[in-house]
């Protein structure tokens, strides 16, 4: 065989090997979303939680085996332009009749990003934009099932609707359930409408399951309307399963998906047909942020990043320091016109700051891998981010190259960026504080004392507590979003003040009691929040445990006995078991 034949070869070789490590990272994560069924049955929800955090482990895994392989086997490194531009067409091929092709090219990206310099990523070797199409492709089972009510009537389709989920659980009465379904609905709509001839209920084929509940999505579609629907599936105290609520409002279904809170499990062999369902009836919630939620986070990152660079072409502002208080870890700076920050380990922390790049890197992996609970951003974590440098205020550069120069590189027209987080920009707490109403300051203070119970039941500390680090979502939700002194409450030791020997002692700048690294003294919060006297009266009538050690013991003790807390992402009041009280 000539060279060319050669180099064709060895290109299908390895495009056959990196689909293959592929197809083992799907089928792994697909296995997740069927364990989710059955530990949502056995009511496992440690294992839940552990499912959750080894899903998300288990795609660098994948990456890093690939690319092992591929180095070791093909010597994959050493490969000219010629043969790396002819994998990618071999690649191509393998896309053609898959199930998940979008996956596969984001696949492809994350370990050509282990073997080749960045001068690499562009569309000539990797997929810098999609290649094949998402569009009409078959699944088996089909992603959503029809039930036409016309022919069975309403409540039997309902009814039949949850059974073909086929839970092994017994439910402790599916017919009341089924009623309390009817009422809400009936109580929205008024009064039924006449069945059109296109009359139809729409239901994703599997079921999405997080934390202690599992959920229904779909839509009710009669004439030229469309009404969607999410459906809360739960256990009762004596282990039996119970309806818990049915959403009908697009954005109290979008707010499960929010990336404040834990990623779904669920089983898809078509993920882009969940995603194209999911978008009918949430049309405002991005494609990046659905991938992320379903459990696919880099596909999610992928997105994302396409669309900051359409962005940038369509636009023209700069981006420019956050505005808010400037932390002593992260460097923080967002683009006006896009609804996200960007955030960088400084090089030198502030002096208060005892620790070290890797430990806030681990900090910010653990809030990926717990359960958010409503109450912490989601981040998404870049390496080698190229942006163009003249999108950079003046003052901006200058303080990137002050704080973090070890962080980046120039390379042509772009600047580099080694490492950063990205968020979803939300309007930081204390500026909210300083030009809210008293009716806004009272629910504000409110949330961020409930965000920080939420927190601790959920076995998370946040460490500083300080209003800065929270912010307000546009739902008028305060969630926190600075990670770098997290604990778990486990490993938090929370204590009383000692007693001073001599009264004198209390005059002194210096504690008369020892301190440990883990030590936290609750009766102190009060010292450095409540100096304003509005929040203070807010504060004091709503979260007045919160300075007494006990709440943090006790919560300390549930978590140690096993106890996971009950967390609802929607109003309770919303709650069949509220809503239907003594009827």
């Amino acid at each position: 065989m000539d060279i060319s034949t050669v180099a064709n070869v060895l290109a299908q070789r390895i495009a056959e090997a990196m689909i293959d490590g592929f197809n083992r990272h799907y089928r792994l994560i697909r296995s997740y979303g069927q364990q989710a069924k059955l530990l949502f049955e056995a009511a496992d929800w440690r294992g839940v939680h552990d499912a959750v955090r080894e899903r998300i482990r288990s795609y660098d895994e994948r990456v890093s085996e690939t690319a092992e392989l591929l180095c070791a086997n093909f010597a994959a490194a050493s490969l000219d332009d010629a043969t790396w531009q002819q994998l990618k067409l071999f690649y191509i091929g393998q896309l053609i009749n898959h199930k998940q092709p979008e996956l596969a090219e984001t696949f492809f990206n994350s370990v050509c990003s282990k073997i080749l310099h960045r001068t690499y990523f562009n569309n000539d070797y990797i997929f810098a934009r999609p290649a094949v199409s998402t569009a009409y492709i078959q699944s088996y089972p089909p992603t959503y099932r029809s039930y036409y009510p016309a022919q069975r009537g309403l409540r039997n389709t309902i009814r039949q609707i949850i059974v073909d989920f086929d839970w092994q659980r017994p439910f402790e009465d599916l017919d009341r359930d089924v009623d309390y379904v009817m009422r809400t609905a009936e109580r929205r709509v008024g009064k039924w409408p006449a069945a059109e001839a296109n009359a139809q209920i729409q239901v994703l084929h599997s079921a999405f399951y997080r934390n202690k509940g599992a959920y229904v999505f779909g839509k009710a579609i009669n004439g030229h309307d469309e009404v969607p629907f999410a459906i809360a599936v739960l256990h009762t105290p004596e282990g039996k399963l119970v309806l818990d609520t049915i959403l009908l409002d697009r954005w109290l279904i979008s707010v499960l998906f929010s990336l404040s809170r834990a990623y779904f499990m669920v089983d898809m062999e078509v993920p882009s047909g969940y995603v194209d369902f999911l978008r009918s009836i949430m049309p405002n919630k991005p494609t990046s942020e659905l991938y992320t939620m379903l459990g696919l986070g880099k596909q999610g990152k992928t997105l994302f990043f396409r669309d900051l660079k359409q962005h940038l072409r369509h636009s023209e502002d700069q981006f420019i320091i956050a505005p808010g208080i400037a932390g002593l870890v992260m460097l923080v700076f967002t683009l006006p016109s896009y609804p996200y920050v960007f955030k960088l380990i400084k090089d030198v922390f502030g002096a208060s700051k005892e620790m070290d790049r890797a430990t806030v890197k681990r900090k910010y992996l653990l809030v990926k891998q717990v359960d958010r609970v409503g109450r912490m951003a989601d981040t998404l974590e870049f390496s080698q981010v190229a942006l163009p440098r003249k999108r950079f205020s003046a003052e901006l550069l200058e303080a990137l190259h002050t704080l973090a120069p070890s962080l980046l590189e120039e390379e042509g027209d772009d600047l580099v960026i080694k490492h950063l987080y990205i968020e979803r920009r939300l309007t930081p707490l204390n500026l909210y504080l300083d030009s809210a109403t008293p009716e806004q300051i009272d629910h504000a203070v409110l949330e961020y004392g409930n965000a920080i119970k939420e927190l601790a039941c959920a076995n998370i500390f946040p460490g500083d507590m300080l209003w800065k680090n929270f912010g307000v979502t546009r739902y008028n939700r305060v969630v926190f979003y600075d990670y770098d002194e997290i604990e778990y409450m486990t490993d938090t030791h929370f204590r009383v003040i000692p007693e001073a020997p001599y009264p004198e002692m209390e005059m002194s700048g210096e504690p008369w009691y020892s301190v440990g690294r883990h030590d936290v003294f609750p009766e102190e919060f009060a010292s450095f929040l409540l100096g304003s006297p509005k929040v203070r009266s807010a504060f004091l009538k709503y979260h007045r445990a919160l300075l007494n050690v006990k709440f943090w013991q006790t919560a300390q003790d549930n978590i140690r006995a096993g106890h996971v807390e009950d967390f609802f992402p929607y109003p309770e009041d919303l709650r069949f078991c509220r809503a239907f009280a003594g009827s």
